[in-house]
């Protein structure tokens, strides 16, 4: 039996870096070895928590910024980045983990009938990997990185063909952590749902999300009471 009707068809779109996956161990570990040949101090785990989302370069950029020094010229900050960039595809599943109950949530939104797939910022060449090192990658119908869509989030876009293309339904939902997500959802007509442990700068709370949650136990009862809520003002 069912648990969970509404969830019968319902397109579920997922960002990767702190909603499902906990990548900031490899991020940090890929980070300080880029900033070290120009003699910056590591940066602490906690850091790049709060700093990822914007991409590797503006991690670098950042880096700087904590340190107290300028941005470095362009063929240095091109170094950092490839230098970033190889060793965290070398080792992109070493330490991170998915999330406490994600496969479990995965499943039991699939097992209620619903389609899921990832939208994120990082790019597709990063993405599938890390999901196929992780056993998570079967569980989507597709991956759609930051170049495989013509703008990536915040613009609708991006949204749009994660999850199947237009027109948005009732059953279309984001799940993310971060104001980026919030904005892409708002703006594509999806609902949006926000873990609230993940990797924005501030409390997302604040951000207005249609449901925020902690515990991937509580998500698949979480989303179909979303998409209930969602078809009754459609019929209203």
């Amino acid at each position: 039996m069912n648990r969970h009707p509404s969830l019968s068809g319902a397109r579920i779109a997922f960002d990767l870096d702190g909603t499902l996956v906990d990548t900031a161990p490899d991020l940090v570990r890929a980070l300080n070895a880029a900033i070290a040949p120009a003699g910056l101090d590591s940066v602490p785990l906690s850091d790049v928590r709060a700093m990822v989302g914007r991409g590797a370069r503006a991690l670098i950029e950042r880096a700087f910024a904590n340190a107290g020094r300028a941005a470095p010229p362009e063929d240095e900050l091109s170094g950092a980045l490839e230098l970033f960039l190889s060793v965290y595809r070398e080792g992109i599943a070493d330490l991170s983990r998915p999330f406490p109950g994600v496969e479990a949530a995965l499943d039991e939104l699939a097992d209620a009938g619903a389609r899921l797939s990832v939208c994120t910022n990082k790019p597709g060449w990063l993405a599938v990997p890390l999901l196929q090192a992780l056993d998570l990658a079967d569980r989507f119908e597709r991956i759609v990185g930051a170049e495989d869509s013509p703008a990536k989030k915040p613009d609708p876009a991006h949204v749009l063909m994660a999850l199947g293309g237009a027109p948005v339904e009732a059953g279309d939902i984001l799940v993310g952590d971060s104001r980026v997500d919030f904005e892409a959802a708002r703006a594509a007509g999806a609902g949006i749902i926000l873990f609230e442990n993940g990797y924005d700068e501030k409390p997302v709370r604040m951000l207005g999300a249609d449901r925020l949650f902690n515990s991937y136990k509580n998500l698949p009862a979480l989303t179909a009471g979303l998409i209930t809520q969602r078809q009754a003002l459609r019929r209203s």
